[in-house]
């Protein structure tokens, strides 16, 4: 039986149908725009319970939202690492592209740094994580040798433990995150150190009424949380520090900041503490301590850098309103 006109009119306008399908999906256009769709692979938290990535992936997908072109889809890797792991992975292209981390020498040498301080330097301002049933095993030290005389606890590959050793602290380094607050809480150490972007919400999270945030103290020393990629992988560090540059610059980064941090800061009451000034043997040459607007600054002390005068904690913010 042969097929009708009206059955053949239907059969070539369903082929026709098909080719302009496929030359479509085909076309330079699309191509292109599936082309401009790229993964980019982060570290997966340390802990299910570890919360210290959040500010940072906002800051990242702020920094790439400031940049045309690439649609950038953020994606964990598979399992989690330690800190030291992540590094080596990142160095050696094993399924990571970006990675964050406190600078030294040692790795702006081996992986590419995008050299603007990601936490403006809070980082480097310390308070203590103390014991519930020994919360004022800080209230009588004053400086740097007081301090000598106990025990902190830290992560073993983290660079703070080289920091505070290097001023003749006594550490105890541990390879587990979540272990080192159980320990806390069985008087392995005596307290441990964290930034003041940190200690409150992990006392909540891992504390379990069992530790107490010391508020006699703080310890500061320079240092910077930085993005690092691959050294062959200028492309994407120049992307992000475009996107973080022009954020610098309308004011959305300093927004970001204000509201993950600004009531952590108010929380910590920085200008009631005793500050202990400590050197950074780590800190490369190439730190931008020269740019102002990148750093929360602290403009005056008590303790060894001041012995009479509070401290007075000053935010380079800029004055622009946040939504």
């Amino acid at each position: 039986m042969r097929p009708s006109r009206r059955h053949l009119a239907l059969f070539r306008a369903l082929l026709m149908g098909v080719l302009l399908g496929t030359l479509a999906a085909h076309s330079p256009a699309r191509a292109e725009a599936v082309a401009k769709r790229q993964s980019l692979v982060y570290p997966r938290p340390e802990s299910e319970r570890d919360f210290r990535n959040a500010y940072v992936l906002d800051l990242l997908r702020l920094a790439l939202s400031k940049q045309g072109g690439v649609q950038y889809q953020l994606e964990p890797a598979a399992s989690a690492m330690t800190q030291l792991r992540v590094l080596k992975e990142l160095e050696l292209g094993h399924g990571l592209d970006i990675a964050w981390s406190m600078t030294s020498i040692a790795r702006e040498e081996s992986l590419l740094p995008i050299r603007i301080p990601l936490d403006k330097g809070l980082l480097g301002l310390r308070v203590a994580l103390v014991a519930a049933d020994q919360a004022q095993v800080l209230a009588t030290v004053k400086d740097r040798q007081g301090l000598q005389a106990l025990v902190a606890g830290q992560g073993q590959d983290w660079p703070d433990t080289q920091i505070l050793r290097h001023s003749g602290i006594n550490v105890n380094g541990v390879g587990n995150y979540e272990a080192l607050f159980r320990m806390l809480a069985l008087h392995r150490f005596d307290y441990f150190p964290r930034s003041v972007m940190e200690a409150w919400q992990e006392m909540d999270l891992l504390g379990q009424d069992r530790l107490a945030v010391d508020r006699h103290l703080l310890i500061h020393y320079p240092t910077a949380l930085y993005f690092f990629v691959r050294k062959d992988n200028q492309a994407l560090a120049d992307t992000v520090r475009q996107g973080l540059e022009q954020a610098l610059l309308d004011g959305s980064f300093d927004c970001l900041f204000e509201r993950h941090f600004g009531p952590l800061l108010q929380k910590a009451a920085l200008a009631s503490r005793t500050v202990i000034e400590l050197p950074n043997p780590l800190l490369p040459s190439a730190t931008p301590l020269d740019r102002s607007e990148l750093w929360y600054r602290q403009t005056e002390g008590r303790g060894e850098a001041a012995k009479s005068k509070r401290a007075k904690l000053g935010s380079s913010l800029s004055a622009k309103s946040c939504s």
